[in-house]
């Protein structure tokens, strides 16, 4: 039977409670040269549960995790879910303005956090933080520093030996509750917190898992941002619900990752683009052993064929790519191991199990295959709405119920899904669409160009410019005259960049996607981009 409809009716509490019965000794999280077993989890999120139930977290109540990727973070998101509680995940490298609004914008009762980090001492923080946030009630502290607290901030491991053998009530939340308040990273504006249910996210996690075969034998690596929606579906629930175990990286620089793999036996490695360019550069220079690994899974942003052909060649793998949306509870398609080579090197493959996606014009018409529109998605993983913002979560839907992604793209005639760009990107250029993917494209094929991105800039007398904001590789030399004589071999003359600008390196957020806002912004104000 399929994950998708095995664990259809379940809780994330239910989920986690069913594998930890029947399987308790299976390894689940692997950090460092720490080994935690299903069953060892299920026991300490109950010790977790049931000392933040003697606190007063209740259900419904907000528990904000500002944690690493470690075992810490996962029990205290299943110790939330015992209690019927929404896990709040944020980004522990947010400054202290974002944090300070998310933690006020989704009322945490509750905080748990590192007490030393990034160079931050998040006590201290969190101690100017709280008079600040009337909501936030108590801090829970994850180190070894052996601190005197007050009535209000704790450590983990006290409060885990506090609940050890206690009870509490369990929770009676059913599957489409709100677990999980993620907030966007906000590439083209402010951030929203997204709430997503149980439902959503074992969905989008068994729906990836089937997808890309994953089993009890297998290993996962490069899950960097518990935070976001992949590290939370297809990462930790994902594992879960397969069987596999997960490696929980600290540190999720390229060679880290590497010597992860070789220590772990890792199977099957998780990444964002940016990610495997630099495991690929390292990899060039000292190939290794990759031996255990059988598939390399691509998501978050978009990736250029040529990525994939020298992810196949240096890593070895199969290379399968994702298209992921936080409104989406992660996945929304995934091109899969069986998938003819050409598919899986430019497409994002075909949609999960139960997920439904339609390109339609901008009144929502829908187009015949081959064309370019907005890609639309309705299904389990979709999201209850955007926290507290009513209007925005209308205008994200339409009369079908199909959530508006903003994303272009289009179906090809064997049913597979091509990303062009965002809506919001397109450079309209004399009156005519330019979108920036394909210009980028073009770019990247060049020897001298390690990253790209395509922005357009006010210009009196065309509307908008293209400006091709360009990482020229490592010694390279080249210059913008070469660049544009380059795109004018393959390109109409309307994509061809009126501007290059070469830069050290593309903004970008924690999931590497470009921040094409802030690229806009620093062009035209003239400010130095690197």
């Amino acid at each position: 039977m399929a994950l998708s409809e095995r664990f259809h009716d379940f809780t994330i509490a239910s989920a986690l409670a069913t594998r930890a019965t029947t399987d308790p000794g299976s390894a689940y999280l692997r950090f460092g040269e720490q080994v935690h077993t299903l069953g060892e989890v299920e026991s300490r999120a109950e010790s977790m549960a049931a000392a933040l139930s003697n606190l007063g977290i209740q259900a419904g109540d907000r528990v904000a995790i500002v944690l690493p990727p470690c075992p810490e973070f996962v029990l205290s998101m299943f110790a939330a879910a015992k209690l019927g509680a929404v896990v709040v995940p944020l980004n522990p490298r947010l400054t202290t303005s974002e944090l300070q609004y998310m933690l006020r914008h989704s009322e945490a009762a509750c905080a748990v956090t590192i007490e030393q980090g990034n160079g931050i001492d998040y006590l201290h923080l969190f101690e100017e933080l709280m008079p600040q946030l009337p909501d936030l009630q108590y801090l829970i502290t994850v180190g070894a520093e052996d601190l005197w607290y007050d009535d209000r901030i704790f450590q983990f491991e006290d409060l885990l030996s506090a609940g050890a053998g206690r009870d509490f009530a369990p929770s009676d939340a059913h599957a489409d509750e709100c677990f999980a308040l993620v907030y966007t990273s906000g590439t083209s504006g402010k951030p929203k917190g997204v709430e997503l249910s149980h439902r959503n996210l074992l969905s989008a996690a068994a729906g990836t898992a089937d997808a890309i075969g994953l089993g009890p034998e297998d290993r996962i690596i490069g899950v960097s941002a518990l935070f976001h929606t992949f590290g939370l579906a297809p990462g930790l629930l994902g594992s879960l619900l397969s069987g596999a175990s997960i490696v929980l990286q600290d540190d999720a620089e390229a060679g880290a990752t590497l010597d992860g793999i070789e220590r772990h036996g890792a199977t099957v490695h998780y990444g964002i683009p940016t990610l495997f360019v630099a495991e690929v550069a390292l990899l060039r220079e000292r190939p290794r052993p990759l031996s255990t690994l059988r598939l390399a899974v691509v998501a978050g942003a978009p990736v250029h064929d040529d990525l994939v052909t020298a992810m196949g060649e240096h890593l070895g793998v199969d290379v399968v790519t994702g298209y992921s949306l936080t409104e989406t509870s992660s996945t929304v398609s995934v091109s899969r191991p069986s998938d003819p080579p050409e598919k899986r090197r430019f497409t994002v493959g075909t949609p999960i199990a139960t997920t439904h996606v339609k390109v339609v014009e901008t009144d929502g018409t829908p187009l015949p295959v081959e064309s370019v529109g907005e890609i639309r998605v309705k299904g389990p993983g979709i999201m209850l709405g955007y926290y507290r913002q009513p209007k925005d979560t209308s205008e994200a839907f339409d009369g079908d119920g199909y959530f508006r992604t903003g994303d272009l793209g289009l179906i090809d005639e064997d049913g597979f899904l091509h990303l062009v760009g965002r809506i919001k990107d397109v450079i309209i250029r004399s009156g005519f669409n330019v979108y920036p993917r394909e210009v980028e494209a073009r770019i990247e094929a060049h020897p001298a160009v390690h990253e790209v991105a395509a922005v357009g800039i006010p210009d009196a007398l065309l509307g908008e410019a293209i400006c091709a904001c360009i990482v020229p590789v490592e010694g390279a030399i080249v210059t913008g005259h070469e660049i544009v004589d380059w795109c004018r071999e393959t390109l109409a003359d309307d994509k061809i960049p009126d501007v290059v600008r070469f830069i050290d390196e593309l903004p970008r957020t924690d999931t590497g996607q470009v921040r094409r806002v802030d690229l806009s912004r620093l062009l035209r104000s003239g400010e130095r981009l690197a």
